[in-house]
C-alpha cells in the first residue's frame, strides 16, 4: 500500500518557514524548541477530525500566518500602555507587555514587594536560568498543538516567584498596538511557594481592524496551602484570532480560583489544564463569554484529580447574540486512586437571537468508585415571563434584556474576591450590553 502524505496548508507551510527563519535568533535552548515544533509538524494545525478541536477548526480558520512582532521602541510601548483600558484603575503591581515583549523599563525591580521576584523570560532563556526546569508542569498541556506552537516560538514573558502573602494584585497587561497584523507568543511562569497567596490579573487588548494572532500561555505552580486568585480578560480587537492556555499544577490543601471573561476577538480559544496534585485542594474555574456578530468563542477545559479528597467546580456562562458561535468542551478525569473526589461542571448558554449557536461537550472520565461527580449543559433564550414582568413595570425592552443578561452572567463573576476587580468585570459586561443596544 502506498504511503499517504498529508498536504500542508499555506498556513502550515508559512509556520515552517517562520520557524526556520527565527529559530537561531530566538533566545534559549534550540533543541527544546525544535522538539516542540517537530511534535507540532507531525500532526499540523488541528482540524475538526481531531476530537479536541471538533468545533474550532484551526486549519480552516488560520488562512494566513502573521509575522511575529518585533520589540517596540520605548515611545511606542509608552503610547500603547497609555491607551490600555481593561481593568484600568485597579491598584496593582503592573507587569506590562507590548506586542508580545516585556516592557522592562515600566517595572521598578527595586520597589517590588519583598515576597515577589520577577525574572524576564528572554533573559532567563538566554542565560539558562534554573527556573526554566519548572516550565511545562502539566502533562495534558504538553500534547496540545496550540501549546506546542507557543513552546516553539515563545520569545518573551516573565517568570514570577511568590514567596509569601502578597496583598497587591499582580497585573500582567498585554497590549498589541501594531497597525498591521502581527503574531505573538508569550510565556508566563508563576511559582507560588508553600503557604503563599497572590491575585493574578491578566488582560489582553489589541487594536481593531488588524488580524492579530496572539498565542499566550500562563503556567502556575501552586504549592501546598497556597491561595491563588486568577482573573483573565480577553478584550482583543475585532479581527484577532486569539489562542490562550492556562496550565496549573496545584498542591495539597490549596485554593485556586480562575475566571476568563471574553468580550473580544473574532475567534478565541481559551484552554485550561488543571492538575490537582495534593489532597484536600479546592479548585474553581469559571468563564463568562459574550459573543456577537460572527464571533467564535471556545472554552476548553481538562481537570485531572490526581489526588483524593479534592473538590472542583466549573461554571461557564455564554451569551450569544446575532450569528455568533459558542463552544464549551470540559472534561473531569478521576484516576482510580483519587477516592472521595467531588467534581461538578456546568455550562449554560443564553441565545439572544435565532441565528446564534452553542456547542456543548461536557465529559466525565472516572476510574474511582467513591466519588461525587456531575456535569450538565443548558441552552435557551431569555425567560419571556421575566421579560414581560420587567417591561410591564415601565422598563424598555432593551433595558429589561440587559438586566436579565447581567443576572445570568453574575453567577460566574460573583466568586471574585477583590471588590474593585469584580466591579470592573461587571463594567465590562455593561459596556458589551450598551454596545449591543
Amino acid at each position: 500500500m502506498a504511503d499517504v502524505t498529508l498536504m500542508k496548508t499555506p498556513a502550515e507551510t508559512a509556520l515552517v518557514q517562520a520557524f526556520e527563519s527565527a529559530k537561531t535568533a530566538l533566545p534559549g535552548n534550540g533543541e527544546s524548541r525544535a522538539q516542540a515544533f517537530e511534535q507540532f509538524t507531525q500532526r499540523g494545525l488541528p482540524h475538526r477530525r481531531v476530537e479536541e478541536f471538533k468545533y474550532t477548526d484551526l486549519r480552516a480558520l488560520l488562512r494566513e500566518v502573521a509575522p511575529f512582532a518585533g520589540v517596540p521602541s520605548a515611545d511606542e510601548a509608552k503610547a500603547a500602555l497609555a491607551h490600555a483600558k481593561a481593568l484600568a484603575g485597579i491598584e496593582a503591581l503592573q507587569v506590562p507587555f507590548v506586542n508580545g515583549h516585556f516592557v522592562r523599563g515600566a517595572v521598578d525591580f527595586h520597589a517590588l514587594p519583598e515576597n515577589v521576584e520577577i525574572v524576564p523570560l528572554a533573559e532567563a532563556l538566554a542565560n539558562g536560568h534554573e527556573w526554566l526546569s519548572r516550565l511545562s508542569p502539566v502533562p495534558w498541556a504538553n500534547d496540545n498543538p496550540v501549546y506546542q506552537l507557543n513552546s516553539s516560538f515563545m520569545a518573551d514573558g516573565v517568570m514570577i516567584r511568590v514567596a509569601g502573602p502578597v496583598e497587591m494584585p499582580v497585573h500582567l497587561r498585554f497590549v498589541t498596538a501594531a497597525s498591521s497584523a502581527v503574531a505573538t507568543a508569550t510565556r508566563i511562569l508563576v511559582v507560588v511557594e508553600e503557604g503563599a497567596s497572590v491575585t493574578l490579573l491578566e488582560t489582553h487588548e489589541s487594536t481593531d481592524g488588524a488580524n492579530h494572532q496572539p498565542n499566550d500561555v500562563m503556567e502556575v505552580i501552586a504549592g501546598d496551602r497556597t491561595n491563588v486568585q486568577h482573573v483573565r480578560v480577553n478584550a482583543e480587537g475585532d479581527k484577532a484570532l486569539a489562542l490562550s492556555t492556562l496550565a496549573a499544577k496545584i498542591g495539597g490543601e490549596a485554593v485556586f480560583n480562575s475566571i476568563n471573561v471574553t468580550a473580544g476577538s473574532a475567534t478565541s480559544r481559551h484552554q485550561v489544564f488543571a492538575f490537582l496534585n495534593g489532597e484536600n485542594t479546592n479548585l474553581r474555574v469559571n468563564g463568562a463569554t459574550m459573543l456577537k456578530g460572527t464571533q467564535h468563542g471556545d472554552s476548553t477545559l481538562v481537570v485531572e484529580h490526581a489526588a483524593p479528597h479534592c473538590e472542583s467546580r466549573e461554571l461557564f456562562k455564554t451569551v450569544i447574540d446575532n450569528e455568533a458561535t459558542g463552544v464549551f468542551q470540559g472534561k473531569i478525569i478521576v484516576p482510580h486512586h483519587a477516592q472521595k473526589t467531588d467534581g461538578r461542571m456546568m455550562s449554560a448558554a443564553l441565545l439572544l437571537e435565532e441565528g446564534g449557536s452553542m456547542n456543548n461537550k461536557p465529559e466525565l472520565e472516572i476510574f474511582a468508585d467513591d466519588v461525587q461527580c456531575a456535569h450538565g449543559a443548558t441552552c435557551g433564550q431569555l425567560d419571556e415571563d421575566l421579560l414581560f414582568y420587567l417591561m410591564a413595570r415601565g422598563l424598555p425592552k432593551n433595558v429589561a434584556e440587559s438586566l436579565l443578561v447581567q443576572a445570568f452572567l453574575s453567577e460566574a463573576l460573583e466568586f471574585v474576591e477583590n471588590e474593585a476587580v469584580r466591579e470592573s468585570l461587571v463594567g465590562t459586561v455593561e459596556s458589551w450590553l450598551k454596545a449591543r443596544s
